[in-house]
């Protein structure tokens, strides 16, 4: 998928010439003083007028400022458990191509500030997100385009670097201040089974995830074949892909719904959090991992452990050098991976994607990735997802008497008598089709071979398979 924001579904300019209502915020003011319907009709006859005229940016911004004032007017009636009327939802919908025709406009201008292009990502995906609740509150299925656009909203935030810009938005029920954590809570509000809520309760949940949807995050996709996570395709008109569905589309476009950390902050204290939510999040928190929760059975501990980070200490203490380590508490295992509890102190060093290495009791440590995090007052808790097979040290050169580098071979049996072999490396530090002379431990001879495509990447390290003799 390449960064096209004209696939944002917007209808046509009709009138290229047509002069801007000039008496838009008199003619909001008198729409207020109508009955309620009436004037919602009027104020969508307004929007859909402007969204259909060719106009500025700085224009088109401030009407749409001045409309967005209404909405809130407006679905103040909706507050106490009202359904919306259907005006309403279509005003949700008209409100959302509004600031998707907004950010072509800034799009194609010159280059915008970030708060600036954050800020209008922000109000287009909002305005999708109340729409999808509406739907959902009427019992209805959201047109499939609600998914496409939310998707593509989502992908430019992300190439633009502006996910996590905080947003001011005082709307109810609340949405979360970030365009992340916006298009997550609309991620999970799918996933919660929506249309078996009761009536009102899907509102309630809304604004119960708000402070906690940033909390998960989309991770590239790997396939490694035993990923609890739900998984998220950006081209597809639905919101995660289902259990039964396999991945077929490109690597750059599917997202793991990672929900570690947020599973885990569901149990922190939240003073602000009334008991109906409180126990809405924990009715609908199985839904989130579909029928499969957990893949692996697991067991609960609280065993003493040490845990050794990043690709130098890992490499180090495969050839006995007795490195620093970290001790923690193993707090449930399973074949597929485990949850652990360390101090504090060491969030500083220990980031999603980083490369550790787990000691136990047993005599084999387990290669691992750290895929989630959460930090609260209990300590550092991470989620380790285990890497198949044996781990040893290596070296790579540039050249046969050249600077050593520091590797890390994972190699997995297959059926038979062979290996699967994969190279750890920071990540940068070599480049795709370099000519490496690579080394094992007690092995005198060295093996040149050109650095094959990565088949999995994380913030910190990449890993390369290998075919080795």
């Amino acid at each position: 998928m390449t960064l096209d924001a004209l696939r944002l579904e917007v209808p046509d300019i009709l009138e290229e010439d047509a002069a801007p209502l000039a008496d838009l915020n008199e003619r909001l003011a008198q729409a207020r003083s109508l009955p309620h319907e009436d004037a919602l009709q009027q104020l969508l006859g307004l929007l859909f007028r402007l969204n259909r005229n060719a106009m500025t940016l700085l224009e088109r911004q401030r009407a749409l400022q001045n409309c967005s004032d209404e909405y809130r007017h407006y679905a103040a009636v909706y507050l106490e458990g009202k359904l919306p009327s259907p005006l309403f939802v279509r005003l949700c919908n008209e409100l959302a191509i509004g600031f998707k025709r907004l950010l072509l406009q800034i799009l194609k201008g010159r280059q915008p500030s970030r708060p600036h292009l954050a800020w209008c990502l922000y109000m287009a995906q909002h305005f999708l997100a109340h729409s999808l609740l509406r739907h959902y509150q009427l019992y209805q299925e959201p047109p499939p385009s609600l998914w496409r656009d939310s998707h593509l909203l989502y992908w430019i935030g992300e190439h633009q670097e502006c996910l996590d810009e905080p947003v001011a938005a005082a709307f109810q029920p609340a949405p979360a201040s970030t365009l992340r954590g916006l298009y997550q809570q609309m991620l999970l509000l799918a996933l919660s089974n929506p249309f078996h809520l009761a009536e009102g309760e899907c509102p309630q949940l809304f604004g119960a995830l708000a402070p906690l949807a940033g909390l998960a995050r989309l991770l590239p996709w790997d396939d490694e074949g035993d990923s609890e996570a739900p998984i998220v395709d950006l081209t597809e008109s639905q919101p995660c892909l289902g259990y039964a569905q396999q991945p077929d589309g490109s690597r750059d476009v599917l997202r793991r719904f990672e929900l570690g950390a947020l599973l885990v902050a569901l149990h922190d204290p939240a003073p602000l959090q009334s008991a109906h939510e409180r126990q809405l999040l924990e009715r609908v928190q199985h839904h989130w991992m579909g029928q499969q929760q957990r893949r692996h059975p697991r067991e609960e501990f609280d065993v003493a452990c040490n845990l050794l980070v990043g690709l130098p200490a890992i490499h180090a203490q495969l050839l006995e050098q007795r490195p620093c380590s970290s001790p923690a508490q193993m707090l449930d295992a399973s074949t597929g991976g485990a949850r652990l509890l360390c101090h504090p102190d060491q969030a500083a060093q220990v980031a999603v994607g980083q490369l550790v290495l787990l000691l136990t009791g047993s005599a084999t440590p387990r290669l691992a990735l750290v895929r989630w995090r959460h930090l609260n007052i209990e300590g550092l808790h991470l989620g380790l997802h285990y890497l198949k097979g044996l781990a040893k040290p290596v070296w790579l050169r540039r050249a046969p008497s050249a600077q050593t580098h520091s590797g890390i071979l994972q190699s997995t049996p297959t059926p038979g008598n062979g290996w699967l072999h994969g190279l750890w490396l920071p990540n940068g530090e070599f480049g795709e089709g370099e000519n490496l002379w690579l080394q094992q431990a007690n092995v005198h001879n060295q093996v040149i071979m050109p650095l094959p495509p990565a088949n999995l990447s994380t913030a910190s390290v990449t890993r390369h398979p290998l075919q080795l003799a």
